[in-house]
């Protein structure tokens, strides 16, 4: 049975980074209508509000889609987990929080790519617009004025603040910006935490727009199909679970996809778009020939090292979680009010203070074994421009199904040399005196692993997604039969229909995504509204000069 449909001039599918971003804008001009759509229920746990509860959201269905990728030779042939947002904020709302925008040679290859527009300096104006940086700051490259408050880490540890000295040591410049003037080197992370509590982009973005009679958000509504009429976006058919009755809802203008790197590309393959050969295997009628949906899928690919380390770490357990519950309540620096990783590195592989080619995360903490819980040093590494790329694929008409996902991660020869070096680059940090009055010995990958044909094993056995999944519609010129959108993030071929989120990303930015998504949600809102982009800036040197070690 089908429920009458209804009309706005806008229609959302996907509350995440983006999603949230346009809504918000759409509406804040309250001279057009906007339906947000989003699959996931209200973000009211408590869970995605302290930041500590990154380590239960992400693992609740409610609140996040519990994919995996599919097995691989070169991964051990391991389903390796890849849980998404699936709530108002999406990913941003279950994620680790780090805000790292990426190098500047990132999008000037976009550019390069025939997608005007998407250079450096003409992105840099929006990732200014998103941010409200709060702390030390040169003002050419940072934003103050945003939504989005974008802190420093308000707690110093021992064991970070050694990491870093090791690593400066080594070669490592200590970097007071990396989302400034220059992205190497070493520090602490920047987060969207502000006095203790997680900003998502529904908090940030969405929650001052909330009330206004042009918004209009729907919660548990799962997009089902994208309605086109021939090659025109007339609107979508959404259902609140399997056996609910379907609705529809249709817009005037366009239809803005904002699902995610994994369900947007399904949701379009099901709607009939995609490559003719993989519709036919499902049973889907071919409505618009697009052979890029799905393909070109990146992500980066985590190996960390286990180390046993004297001393405390930080813990979230007992008697110490309650001491971190009370300090927390009164707004004192508290473990609850971290995100997962505490400091970042941008390295090279081969040579630590060459151009990077690695990002370096590390974490404190506990780990169990099948024997004993011991505090530990977690730091691990991915390589920023991995070359294996993977597809998104529906696995059968089902909306409800989840899509086949396969990064193909260590498929390329290149990645599986970085894989190594980075392996090397570790053990040469690890092993730096600095870190020696607290080092216990190396768990994993264990001392017995030396030669490079065990570093890749060990890769292969223990890596993990970093949950930047993109790349999957993704966008560039009508000429090439591999993109998806043009340079206005329009689909090809298909009149009223837009695509922002991680999806239109021709490659994965050399950092964590989320801040990029934040900057796609930025432009596509100008883009739709018809707005001229902001001059590109072309930032000065900034005066926060790269600290010797």
């Amino acid at each position: 049975m089908l429920a009458a449909s209804e009309v706005f001039d806008y229609v959302i599918v996907g509350a995440g980074a983006a999603g949230c971003v346009v809504a918000s804008r759409l509406a804040a001009t309250k001279s057009c209508t906007v339906c947000l759509l989003e699959a996931g229920p209200p973000d009211t746990s408590v869970f995605l509000r302290i930041p500590a509860g990154v380590y239960k959201a992400s693992s609740i269905p409610k609140y996040a889609w519990q994919f995996e990728t599919e097995p691989n030779a070169a991964t051990a042939n391991r389903a390796i987990p890849i849980p998404q947002g699936k709530t108002l904020g999406g990913s941003t709302a279950i994620n680790g929080m780090n805000y790292n925008r990426g190098h500047s040679e990132d999008f000037d290859g976009w550019a390069r790519r025939g997608n005007r527009g998407w250079g450096y300096a003409d992105v840099l104006p929006y990732f200014r617009r998103t941010e409200r940086r709060i702390g030390a700051c040169d003002t050419a490259y940072r934003g103050q004025e945003g939504p989005l408050p974008i802190t420093d880490c308000d707690v110093r540890h021992p064991l970070c603040d050694s990491f870093i000295a090791a690593a400066c040591n080594l070669g490592l410049p200590r970097n007071p910006d990396y989302n400034g003037a220059t992205q190497a080197g070493v520090g602490y992370y920047q987060r969207y935490i502000e006095n203790g509590w997680r900003v998502s982009a529904a908090r940030a973005f969405l929650r001052p727009v909330a009330r206004h009679r042009n918004l209009d958000i729907r919660t548990r509504a799962q997009v089902t199909a994208v309605l086109l009429e021939g090659q025109r976006a007339v609107g979508v058919r959404y259902a609140q679970g399997p056996a609910h009755p379907a609705r529809e809802v249709k817009a005037r203008r366009e239809v803005i996809l904002a699902a995610g790197a994994a369900n947007t590309p399904k949701l379009l393959q099901i709607s009939g778009v995609g490559p003719p050969a993989l519709l036919a295997d499902l049973g889907i009628p071919v409505l618009h020939d697009l052979p890029g949906v799905g393909a070109n899928l990146q992500d980066h690919y985590m190996i960390h090292f286990i180390v046993r380390v004297r001393g405390k770490t930080i813990s979230g357990r007992g008697l110490a979680l309650l001491r971190e519950g009370t300090k927390w309540m009164l707004g004192l620096p508290s473990v609850l009010a971290l995100s997962p990783s505490l400091v970042y590195g941008f390295a090279n592989s081969q040579d630590i203070s060459a151009t990077p080619d690695v990002q370096i995360d590390v974490a404190i903490g506990n780990y169990s074994n099948l024997r004993e819980r011991f505090p530990v040093l977690k730091p691990g590494f991915y390589q920023l421009r991995p070359n294996s790329r993977g597809f998104v694929r529906a696995r059968s008409p089902d909306p409800f199904q989840a899509p086949v996902i396969q990064p193909n991660f260590l498929v390329d020869e290149r990645d599986q040399r970085v894989a190594v070096d980075g392996i090397r680059m570790m053990r040469r940090l690890l092993g730096a005196q600095e870190l020696q009055p607290y080092s216990c010995g190396e768990e994993l990958p264990g001392p017995a692993v030396t030669t490079d044909s065990q570093c890749l094993e060990y890769a292969r056995e223990a890596g993990l997604t970093s949950y930047h999944v993109c790349g999957t519609c993704q966008m560039g010129p009508r000429d090439n039969p591999a993109s998806v959108v043009d340079d206005q993030l329009r689909v090809h071929g298909i009149e009223n229909l837009r695509i922002a989120d991680a999806s239109i990303m021709p490659t994965v930015p050399s950092a964590n995504t989320s801040a990029a998504v934040f900057m796609i949600g930025e432009k596509a809102a100008d883009m739709i509204l018809g707005r001229h982009p902001p001059p590109a800036m072309q930032a000065a040197p900034s005066v926060l000069a790269l600290e010797p070690g």
